[in-house]
């Protein structure tokens, strides 16, 4: 064990103004399990300018956090985390934008030893600040956004919030969607399978543990397989535009209306899913493909496209919805 013989007092700095003070901590504390963290703020051991404080509480440049001495356990060599830097769909000095391609995680965790965050900064020493601003499961590629300062990424969290960015999404689904149906208006409920494995399902607005979502759906067209695939069935491309950013919703609203995403490997036709991998779809068929957002620093309407990758473009006549 590692043993902290002292009382510490951290300074907020300015980049750190308007984080929580749980994650100030789990920040500084490299190492700290969670539990820890929350048990010592519970206690009031931990201190914002003299005075208890809640694991919510939002820090202030210059506010003094006081830490009591800590015993915590040594770490085992961290992996070697390979620098990687991804497509840029948009740079300056506040934020960027990359695609992320499938199959890479956003960050390390959950058996993956590092993901996005983690390559990006160490492809980029330099940056004093590179943080996640959203979330992307790791099948699912497309636009994703990386704060490079404190502000940019509280204002940017704060339009998520709000929900007013415009997020929207390419998905081949299974069967002919109804060209009717716009609306997706489902509330969703997280549980954990027996592995602990993360799950969400459709349930009813009474449910104590519902989270509102809502999905809006644009029909593009009909998708003929490639020629072998005569025994796929018919399939649509969407565009679905979501107003909430819900654990899955795309994945679990659409399997729930009965056209299940092609290659979802946790609420698809898992029947289904391997005539198509015959067919040559290796991938889920999900991309996040345009996000609106307002400039962190400059109130301007930010437009960013992240173009179907070339294993989703190519397969069947895809093609034709983007020429």
């Amino acid at each position: 064990m590692n043993e902290a013989a002292t009382v510490r007092h951290w300074t907020v700095d300015a980049e750190s103004a308007g984080q929580r003070l749980d994650n100030y901590l789990l920040r500084e504390l490299k190492g700290a399990p969670k539990s820890l963290i929350y048990r010592i703020i519970r206690s009031g051991e931990v201190r914002v300018n003299k005075a208890r404080a809640h694991a919510d509480t939002r820090l202030s440049a210059g506010d003094v956090v006081r830490v009591p001495p800590l015993r915590l356990p040594a770490q085992p060599p961290a992996p070697a985390v390979p620098p990687r830097e991804f497509a840029l769909l948009y740079e300056d000095a506040w934020l960027l934008a990359i695609d992320k391609p499938s199959g890479v995680a956003v960050h390390g965790g959950s058996g993956v030893s590092f993901g996005v965050i983690e390559q990006l900064r160490r492809a980029r020493p330099q940056a004093p600040l590179l943080e996640l601003v959203h979330r992307l499961d790791r099948e699912t590629s497309g636009v994703l956004l990386v704060a490079k300062k404190r502000s940019a990424l509280k204002a940017l969290q704060d339009q998520f919030r709000a929900r007013s960015t415009g997020k929207t999404y390419l998905a081949l689904v299974r069967g002919v969607w109804p060209a009717a149906r716009k609306v997706i208006d489902a509330p969703l409920h997280k549980y954990l399978l027996p592995d602990g494995e993360r799950r969400v399902r459709v349930t009813t607005a009474d449910d104590p543990q519902a989270q509102p979502a809502l999905s809006l759906v644009r029909v593009l067209g009909p998708v003929q397989p490639p020629a072998d695939g005569a025994s796929i069935g018919p399939m649509t491309l969407l565009a679905v535009t979501i107003k909430t950013g819900r654990t899955h919703q795309i994945r679990v609203h659409l399997a729930h209306a009965g056209h299940p995403i092609a290659g979802d490997d946790k609420y698809g036709d898992f029947a289904w899913n391997r005539s198509l991998a015959r067919c040559g779809l290796q991938r889920m068929f999900l991309h996040a493909w345009q996000l609106q957002i307002r400039h962190p620093v400059e109130d301007r309407l930010l437009s960013l496209t992240a173009p179907l990758p070339p294993e989703l473009l190519r397969w069947g006549d895809v093609a034709r919805f983007f020429v």
